[in-house]
């Protein structure tokens, strides 16, 4: 890895995941093998049946917050995922520096704060809306970083994407899971790159894994305090689980499997159509219907992302080739 910022935006995750990772870091994932059967649907299909797991495992979540409310389901699927992580990848706790530390510490507050605030969002607006707004973060982090002038453009078409989401004011949609929604985009911005800065410290998924218990003891406190005794039911300790394994075990696995096969700007650009899964995932389980305006939006949103990858794609083939002709003139 380098020292750069991320390029693309990827939804992971996402939430995500979010465990949403960046396209430059892509050894985020439990352990670094799966059963050969994986790897013979594709580094394409491995993809989107990442990206499936992730927003079917939110939709699911939703499913389960009259049982343990918004904050218990954040506390159930990042306590799950942390126990998992931590017996698959049992992290070594000495012999990093206080920096160390403090990066890894700061990813898993962030973390928290990312599912946290996206699952209070998609509590008050649909699951593919949600997610669309969220990936806003992602997509302004890329045009930021690449200052190019041709990202002006994808930027703007998402804007116009979010203008069409709302009807010009969001009246139609509940403004305050509109704000949690935008929060959790500028928290997965930020988990980006310290997704990148741990993945620099801590060797294969060590970062990954001890992240997941800072937020997941962060959350501990605020999972009691909204669902206390109900967090023990074996029915909502099974849905809970079977959340953190499709929205953080498994996507992490399919995508550390895709990555070894597919070009990164390929693997982003499958990822930016994780609104449009979620879309799916909101409509088959929790009967999210968009309206015609809306599907509009997402698509609008979705292409900007895309478009973005490809911009920042094409600017590093370039200087790829450039480099390589240096090195050819001089020898």
């Amino acid at each position: 890895m380098n020292d750069e910022l991320p390029g693309p935006p990827v939804t992971t995750p996402r939430t995500s995941q979010p465990t949403p990772t960046t396209v430059s870091a892509p050894a985020v994932a439990p352990g670094g093998a799966a059963p050969g059967r994986l790897g013979s649907l594709g580094p394409v299909g491995l993809v989107l049946a990442g990206g499936i797991s992730v927003q079917f495992g939110a939709a699911v979540a939703v499913t389960l917050m009259p049982r343990a409310g918004a904050l218990g389901v954040v506390c159930l699927r990042l306590f799950a995922a942390a126990v998992i992580l931590l017996v698959v990848c049992r992290p070594r706790l000495r012999g990093h520096s206080r920096a160390d530390w403090g990066t890894v510490v700061v990813f898993g507050v962030t973390m928290g704060a990312m599912n946290g605030l996206f699952y209070e969002a998609v509590a008050r607006i649909p699951l593919g809306l949600a997610v669309t707004l969220e990936v806003l973060g992602p997509l302004a982090l890329s045009v930021l970083v690449s200052r190019r002038l041709v990202n002006a453009l994808w930027a703007a078409l998402a804007l116009a994407g979010v203008f069409l989401l709302g009807g010009g004011d969001f009246s139609g949609l509940d403004p305050v899971g509109v704000g949690l929604a935008l929060g959790a985009g500028a928290m997965w911005a930020t988990y980006i790159i310290f997704s990148a800065r741990t993945g620099r410290r801590f060797p294969q998924a060590d970062g990954l894994a001890l992240a997941m218990a800072v937020a997941a003891l962060l959350f501990l406190p605020l999972g009691i305090a909204e669902a206390g005794g109900k967090l023990l039911d074996p029915t909502t300790l099974a849905l809970g689980s079977s959340v953190a394994v499709l929205s953080s075990v498994l996507p992490y696995t399919l995508e550390l499997l895709a990555l070894r096969r597919l070009p990164a700007h390929t693997f982003a650009v499958l990822m930016s159509l994780e609104p449009a899964i979620a879309a799916t995932a909101g409509f088959l389980i929790l009967d999210q219907a968009l309206s015609a305006a809306q599907a509009a939006a997402v698509a609008l949103v979705i292409a900007a992302s895309i478009g973005a990858v490809r911009t920042q794609a094409g600017r590093r083939g370039r200087a790829n080739g450039l480099q390589e002709a240096g090195k050819g003139s001089a020898s």
